[in-house]
């Protein structure tokens, strides 16, 4: 489990084919991942991977072919900088949102345009089936940071909505550096996802009654 909050970014310094899957080698010494534990849980661009072979300068993570699929990392290369957060602990602070780390799909950043004061507005497609997920001022994750939504805009099948990036969060993050086109790994807000299933399976009661 994390909570949205970016802690640093790491930079991709080699990718090696593991049979369908792939290794990454991140490299992060700002985060001290010497302190972290063999097999602890880190969200790599909002994607909650294993870390392995940890050392001072940074970790490896293996990653299934569903992972390369459904995720951004399949279109990852060396020298690529990914938004990294370790699991929350018992005890730790709640500054953003729950996040699983189990992206839903990729979103299509489909506007970019600077604001006052720094802050800039991101105009995102939602993953095609996953818009009645997102809801005006709840929280998404994209690449696996825990952003407030602004507001949508639902149209010919599609949701497109908006988020305001403060300085701050542009500057240490990858969303800084995102182009229009580009995409991002997205995760709808963990509440939504079990009211949805509750309230598909009430349906399926009461046409059983």
């Amino acid at each position: 489990m994390f909570t949205g909050l970016i802690e640093g970014m790491g930079q991709i310094t080699a990718i090696e084919g593991q049979g369908e899957g792939a290794r990454f080698r991140i490299q992060c010494p700002d985060l001290a991942p010497e302190t972290w534990r063999e097999g602890a849980s880190v969200a790599v661009a909002g994607c909650c991977l294993t870390a392995l072979e940890i050392d001072a300068d940074g970790f490896s993570a293996d990653l299934s072919q569903e992972s390369l699929d459904k995720t951004t990392h399949g279109q990852r290369k060396v020298g690529d900088w990914v938004n990294l957060e370790t699991a929350l602990k018992a005890g730790d602070p709640l500054g953003g949102h729950y996040v699983t780390g189990h992206v839903d799909g990729i979103a299509i950043i489909a506007g970019i345009k600077p604001l006052d004061a720094g802050n800039h507005r991101l105009d995102i497609q939602a993953p095609k089936g996953l818009g009645r997920f997102v809801a005006p001022k709840g929280s998404v994750t994209l690449d696996g940071v825990s952003l407030t939504v602004n507001d949508i805009i639902d149209r010919d099948e599609e949701t497109t909505f908006w988020i305001n990036i403060i300085p701050h969060t542009w500057d240490v993050t990858t969303l800084g550096g995102l182009s229009v086109g580009e995409g991002v790994n997205f995760e709808i807000d963990l509440l939504a996802r079990y009211l949805d299933r509750l309230s598909v399976a009430g349906l399926k009661d009461n046409k059983n009654l």
